[in-house]
């Protein structure tokens, strides 16, 4: 039960880091573009990764071990931060969380496939309705939106999924914040040059929040959320814990009205009592 708990516990951390993950990258790709801030934030966090695994004289994961690393590196280090930005461009936040409502589902289905879990029946029911629900609250909120970014958003929350479920699988092995740092690793030779190909022509109009934000999504977003993140899915398990996912829209709504000034109304409030209770629900029947 105390380790049950405890995956949980670290989870939600994880969850908390990872909602000021949107309204960051809102602000960063003001003075950065998508393809920079994609590569820089890992590059940035690799170096950082890097630092940790050599003071601590980390162990080299073993061959085995290098096609998971690959599908955490495609999928949280690559796919997610590039394809989001992207569409950012093409969609509003607000349109943004009906996807990210969805990220759950992407992560127990990897979970089953990958991770070898079976949740019960009662499981998915509370799942699939906190997720309607957050699409719903989307949909209400009246967010424009394109099929080119819906599209983007779409693959972004799959691949993510995908990465989630392997880091977590591997992380019973090796560690989380191994993982995160070798698969970080791993994609530093390309996302070091695709950085230095797409160099802000003129970094003296980009903005102090602006830097602030990238920093944010390297160093919280990219490194230290996953530590926590991978933890509590190791600990707590893949489908049971993904669910807390569902609360990262609310988060990150409310990051965004602390940070941008965006109104919190009575409905957000009421539809994230109803996401609390369909979290509980399904950790009771993961």
């Amino acid at each position: 039960m105390q380790k049950n708990l405890a995956g949980w516990g670290s989870g939600l951390t994880g969850v908390v880091i990872f909602s000021g993950s949107l309204p960051a990258t809102r602000i960063a790709i003001g003075g950065f573009s998508p393809m920079f801030l994609t590569s820089a934030r890992a590059v940035i966090a690799a170096l950082v990764g890097s630092l940790l695994l050599f003071a601590l004289r980390e162990t080299r994961p073993e061959r085995r071990d290098l096609p998971a690393l690959a599908l955490v590196a495609a999928g949280v280090v690559v796919g997610f931060p590039l394809l989001t930005a992207l569409a950012l461009q093409h969609i509003s936040a607000a349109r943004s969380v009906m996807f990210i409502g969805l990220l759950p589902l992407f992560t127990a289905l990897f979970g089953v496939l990958r991770g070898g879990e079976r949740p019960r029946t009662a499981f998915w029911l509370f799942s699939g309705c906190g997720s309607l629900a957050i699409v719903a609250y989307a949909l209400a909120q009246g967010g424009a939106g394109s099929l080119v970014g819906d599209l983007m958003m779409l693959a972004a929350v799959a691949l993510c999924g995908l990465g989630y479920a392997e880091g977590a699988t591997l992380s019973r092995r090796i560690g989380g914040w191994q993982v995160i740092s070798w698969s970080l690793v791993l994609a530093l030779p390309i996302m070091a040059g695709l950085s230095f190909a797409t160099l802000p022509a003129n970094s003296a109009v980009i903005t102090a929040p602006e830097w602030a934000a990238l920093g944010y999504v390297s160093l919280f977003s990219m490194l230290l959320g996953f530590v926590f993140w991978y933890r509590g899915l190791a600990i707590g398990g893949i489908a049971g814990v993904g669910q807390l996912q569902l609360l990262q829209p609310f988060f990150g709504l409310l990051l965004a009205a602390v940070l941008i000034g965006d109104a919190v109304s009575p409905a957000m409030l009421g539809i994230t009592l109803f996401v609390v209770a369909c979290v509980w629900g399904a950790k009771r029947y993961s």
